[in-house]
């Protein structure tokens, strides 16, 4: 087969893949799934397409559709090639403003669709909660909805026209047509006049109507995705009295790409909502009295009716980047509802806030009820959003397993199914997560279950089992929005009955003979309790590691925690930095979910002594540029800056570590001994021909400038110009200044601004100038060295840094290692902590001092000044933009905006390195250089990071200034 798979690799105009790397990533989705594919086909043209379906067709193999591989059902896993269109099937073909229209390829973005839609006045409604890195492709697959469905329908009501290929590689367009129409194509003598065919002589009969409408869920359930829609094939005029023209589109709409594969999808528009919007949050003590309200608020004219239970409410809780959302919580409610208004005017929404206040006061059943406006509204929805992913964050082997999470009923029997669903849970002893899109009737209902128990995956069938027997005696969907997959299609005679089943099968037969398209899905199913991503009461190996993983309880569990939930697949459009290397490759090699889940097949089931020497892992952690996104946008926390600094230590320990990655490693070492020397070696530096030669030995891009030492170091300017002659005793105002190796020996200058505007604005500044952060160590897994720095800074600091006498940082990557790898390093964890406690970058600290009204406008010019702010990437992850922001905004009439930049991409050694440099400024092009090209010549460019400011002048050519070099300029 590796012959056959190597001579089509060559034959498309795509990549092919099927090396242990690309199979072993693409075995998992978003489920509990792994399923090894034998290839991996990245298509680039529709002629791809058709090899592929050639090549499957002669070598018995199938092909299994994916776009960013999110499925909850495992819907993206398969054991033949993986077609992921998610690459380059990207285009939006065309946009009928007038008809309201949109034709797109699979492989467009649902949040980069609408922004290309908002000028027209347009959006496509549906949209699931991974709307920043879903593609349309799969959404039409599963059939998405989200938490609009209540006003804008799902996913297939918005489908006018599918563009496929069939199973025999020939090419079909779906679309509305007439009864008369339906006849014509009957009489096709190809394969899509036998699916016509087929459809016809299996819905005509009245006892074939009688039996879906007798077994299939009720009609009023707008999510449902049970098997093939041939329910919504009867009531059109080719089956019934109605005027309704058919559209087999409706039948592939959730079909999984079981029955053709999707090249052009046409969508029908609507008109963007009214922008004046609001939310109420009622809060309720019991998930009951929750429920029962459901109805009444559903009388309201709603764009959104969600529920949050108190599960997901705690787990917001330990999350760095969600704790802040939960600003509107009141109490400890049991559960919540999210319900927003919007209305054409600002009157007419004050209306409905009442009317719906007055319905809820009248019902009594919630305990306290907030309303949201503006940006409020985004945190509250992100906090429900992000509910997939937080669940991720439960540390230890259970997890809230998605099986039954799908189920949708009507509305007026939510009270009735979830009080029994609750009582089937108490029969297991079992918990349950219930997070809903209540308003739709449907509730994410998760068992919490050990599946490395054998025991769990007996609860695992039983519960599903006993969950789709109840959601079929209330005539329910067992598949809302999630899609049947593996998980749910095993339950499927149960749900719409064997004669229905049947006649399913033969619909998938005829459209699908071999079983070439994403077999094992919806007919002739995967068992539901196989495959799964660990077996059963395995002996849990003990996996070394020198950096503390306790908080996850050990490395391998950190991998553990990735979901697969995609958060790491959004692109530079999308909010947030993550995952740099991944928005400028595409390449889900460099995805955060790449590299956790590499890291768990590695050390679950890697032979050899030191899992750790695997070239795969080399390979997925190889662009990771630690950024420390991950650790904060992850929902799952699923911090791969830290694994990767464990991995590069283990690694080294194997195969030994390079001469440039020593100097790197150890690069304060040699910039302590250069600054001895700074006009000899900056002359080289600034040489073509001499710092050619430099590069070329220390593996530099040749395109790369070096950086430039200070003239003097910061420790030399402070001995003999700038040391405070007295301390004010009376005065508390006292401040342990961190005077980094960066900002000693490169920008001296920096460091002594930063200490300039301490004292002149009344602070007793104490500098620490000989201690290393050990941050180029850590960035190279140097960690024992490393772990001798932190021992040594933590005695050092011990008795120096208090709450009275914070340690304060210039450079955020050195500063902020006290709040992170030395908690992980240190070998007393009480002392570090207590540090970190105490420990606060520049901007951080000023920013506090100006709200307890230490530091005033009044202290700075009220001159002009217009700023742009990028801010480095560990302080977005560890602290935040804000405090730069707040800064900056003191001066009077500073005008400062934040770049939503991601990452600038030169992540301390990497841009440097001559394999990673075009990797480097891609990033560094994605938002932030076009960005600062925007800005006028008068406009300050503040950037905090050392790396951050040399990739901004090697990429724009523009000098970046650190924020307190600004405001000590701004000085009066």
């Amino acid at each position: 087969m590796k012959k056959k798979l190597k001579n089509l690799a060559l034959s498309i105009e795509g990549e092919l893949h099927y090396d242990s790397l690309y199979t072993t990533l693409y075995a998992t989705d978003a489920s509990v799934y792994r399923k090894l594919p034998i290839a991996v086909a990245f298509p680039k043209t529709s002629l791809d397409l058709k090899k592929l379906i050639n090549f499957a067709l002669e070598n018995s193999t199938s092909l299994i559709p994916r776009t960013a591989g999110t499925s909850l059902a495992g819907q993206c896993v398969g054991e033949g090639i993986i077609v992921d269109v998610s690459k380059h099937f990207t285009t939006i073909i065309n946009i009928d403003a007038e008809k309201k229209t949109v034709t797109v390829q699979p492989g467009v973005i649902r949040d980069e669709l609408n922004s290309v839609l908002e000028p027209y006045g347009l959006f496509f409604g549906p949209n699931t909660s991974t709307t920043n890195r879903c593609m349309i492709g799969g959404m039409v697959g599963n059939n998405s909805s989200g938490t609009t469905s209540i006003q804008y329908g799902v996913t297939r009501d918005k489908v006018l026209q599918l563009k496929t290929f069939l199973s025999d590689g020939s090419e079909a367009i779906f679309t509305s047509i007439t009864s008369e129409e339906f006849k014509q194509k009957m009489l096709q003598k190809d394969l899509e006049g036998k699916i016509y065919q087929r459809i016809y002589s299996e819905l005509k009969l009245d006892s074939a109507k009688d039996e879906i409408l007798k077994q299939f869920p009720k009609p009023e359930i707008h999510r449902r995705n049970t098997g093939y829609a041939v329910d919504t094939l009867l009531n059109t005029s080719t089956f019934s009295t109605s005027e309704n023209l058919i559209n087999l589109s409706t039948l592939l709409t959730g079909s999984e790409g079981t029955l053709a594969f999707t090249t052009e999808i046409t969508l029908q528009l609507d008109v963007l909502p009214p922008k004046h919007t609001a939310m109420v949050v009622s809060h309720y003590t019991t998930l009951e009295d929750c429920l029962k309200d459901v109805v009444t608020v559903m009388q309201h004219d709603l764009h959104t009716c969600e529920m949050m239970d108190d599960v997901i409410l705690d787990c917001t809780k330990k999350n760095k980047k969600y704790e802040p959302y939960r600003f509107f919580v009141q109490g400890a409610p049991k559960s919540l509802l999210l319900l927003e208004l919007k209305a054409d005017t600002e009157e007419i929404l004050e209306l409905q806030i009442k009317n719906l206040l007055n319905s809820l006061t009248a019902t009594g059943l919630s305990y306290s009820n907030i309303v949201l406006k503006g940006s409020e509204i985004t945190m509250a929805l992100e906090l429900r959003k992000a509910g997939l992913g937080l669940l991720g964050n439960m540390v230890g082997d259970k997890k809230a397993v998605a099986c039954i999470e799908d189920t949708a009923v009507a509305l007026t029997d939510l009270p009735s199914f979830i009080a029994e669903f609750t009582a089937l849970m108490k029969n297991y002893n079992q918990g349950a997560v219930y997070y809903a899109h209540a308003g739709a009737g449907e509730l994410h209902l998760r068992p919490i279950l050990n599946l490395k128990e054998s025991s769990g995956v007996d609860y695992f069938r039983k519960i599903t089992t006993d969950v789709a027997l109840l959601t079929k005696k209330y005539k329910g969907s067992f598949s809302g929005e999630h899609g049947d997959g593996i998980v749910r299609s095993e339950f499927l005679p149960i749900l719409i009955g064997e004669t229905n089943y049947q006649l399913l099968k033969r619909i998938k037969f005829t459209f699908d003979p071999y079983n070439i398209f994403n077999p094992g899905k919806i007919i002739d199913p995967y068992p539901m309790d196989a495959s799964l991503r660990y077996v059963p009461d395995r002996k849990e190996p003990k996996i070394p590691s020198f950096l503390n993983f306790d908080d996850s309880g050990g490395i391998l569990r950190l991998a553990e925690k990735c979901n697969g939930s995609g958060d790491c697949r959004k692109s530079a459009e999308a909010e947030g930095a993550m995952c740099p290397s991944y928005q400028a490759t595409k390449d889900e090699k460099d995805t955060t979910r790449a590299r956790a889940n590499m890291l768990r097949e590695v050390l679950t089931t890697h032979s050899d002594l030191n899992a750790y020497g695997s070239e795969s892992l080399k390979k997925v952690f190889d662009l990771c540029i630690s950024c420390k996104a991950c650790a904060t946008e992850c929902p799952s926390n699923v911090d791969m800056a830290t694994a990767k600094a464990e991995f590069q230590f283990q690694y080294n320990k194997i195969h030994g570590v390079s001469r440039v990655n020593k100097l790197f490693a150890k690069s304060s070492f040699y910039n302590k001994k250069a600054s001895k020397f700074p006009w000899l070696i900056n002359s080289i530096f600034k040489n073509h021909f001499l710092s050619g030669f430099v590069k070329m030995r220390m593996g530099i891009a040749s395109k790369r400038t070096l950086p430039i030492l200070s003239s003097k170091t910061f420790s030399k300017i402070y001995l003999k110009t700038v040391k405070q002659s007295t301390i004010n005793k009376n005065n508390n105002k006292n401040v342990v200044l961190f005077i980094d190796e960066f900002s000693n020996y490169l920008d001296a200058k920096i460091a002594e601004d930063t200490y300039q505007l301490l004292i002149s604005l009344g602070y007793n500044v104490t500098p620490i100038m000989h201690l290393d952060s050990a941050r180029a160590l850590l960035s190279k897994g140097f960690l024992e060295e490393a772990k001798k720095v932190v021992n040594t800074n933590l005695t050092y600091l011990k008795d120096k840094v208090s709450k009275d006498a914070p340690l304060v940082g210039i450079e955020p990557s050195a500063i902020l290692g006290f709040r992170d790898e030395f908690l992980r390093l240190a070998d007393d964890v009480d002392l570090a902590e207590r540090v970190a406690q105490h420990t606060f970058l520049i901007e951080e600290f000023l920013s506090k001092e100006i709200l307890k009204g230490r530091i005033t406008t009044e202290q700075f010019t009220s001159e002009e000044k217009t700023i742009k702010i990028h801010a480095h990437c560990h302080q977005k992850a560890m602290s935040n933009q804000k405090v730069t922001f707040d800064i900056l905004n003191l001066p009077v009439n500073y005008k400062p905006t934040i770049i939503s930049s991601g990452c600038c991409g030169m992540a301390g050694s990497f841009g440097y390195e001559k394999e990673h440099y075009n990797v480097s400024m891609k990033i560094g092009e994605l938002k932030l250089f076009p960005s600062i090209r925007k800005a006028s010549k008068e406009t300050i460019i503040a950037a905090n990071g050392t790396s951050c400011r040399h990739q901004i002048k090697d990429g724009t050519q523009r000098e970046a200034l650190h924020p307190a070099t600004i405001l000590r300029q701004a000085l009066r």
